[in-house]
């Protein structure tokens, strides 16, 4: 996992607060919802979200963030891994250039076995803006539910494409300060690896 994934990968599964003071409600955000055109000067070859091309995340934000976001699997950054505490997986996603706003999210779900498909699964939601110092969490996965879930093998052993989709029904609060986003539907195709324990 890249080095803010895995810094936060207790958020995702239980973000708790500091009990700092918190400083004064920053204004709403509005993110871009998809990647600007490319340069001139034409990069190398652009990052993908699964090697297939058939990668994605749509979601609809509100609140401190106001974004319909809708990234295509090319300049998407995504990955994924297995969980034992609590037992599930955890996703994140995020552009692989830098937007004036960066977002990362990171998607913990509750209950989800290799190669299994599931349903009404809990799911911890964080949202964060990087570079800004703010980190939004449902802080537990009673918020926020994928309410459909497949998974296909991949080549890579231990690795499966996971399709799902969802809703959040209250909101993801700053962990630091004022402020709150609703994410009300998201879905998201992206790969997660297995631990070979995992069953």
């Amino acid at each position: 996992m890249c080095a803010a994934v895995s810094a936060l990968a207790g958020a995702s599964f239980g973000l708790t607060g500091t009990g700092q003071a918190a400083p004064p409600a920053a204004a709403p955000i509005t993110a871009p919802t998809a990647a600007p055109k490319a340069g001139r000067a034409a990069a190398a070859k652009p990052a993908g979200c699964l090697t297939s091309g058939d990668g994605y995340l749509r979601a609809h934000l509100a609140g401190a963030i106001e974004a319909n976001v809708d990234w295509p699997n090319s300049g998407t950054r995504c990955e994924g891994e297995s969980r034992d505490s609590p037992p599930g997986v955890r996703l994140s996603f995020r552009r692989a250039h830098g937007d004036k706003t960066d977002l990362l999210f990171v998607f913990g779900i509750t209950g989800v076995r290799q190669g299994k498909p599931a349903h009404e699964a809990g799911t911890n939601l964080t949202v964060i803006v990087q570079g800004a110092n703010r980190i939004f969490g449902t802080l537990g996965d009673s918020r926020c539910t994928v309410d459909s879930l497949t998974q296909q093998p991949l080549d890579e052993p231990g690795a499966y494409r996971v399709e799902a989709r969802g809703f959040c029904t209250q909101p993801a609060h700053a962990v630091l300060g004022a402020g709150a986003v609703l994410v009300s539907t998201f879905e998201f195709a992206g790969p997660v690896i297995y631990d070979a324990h995992n069953d």
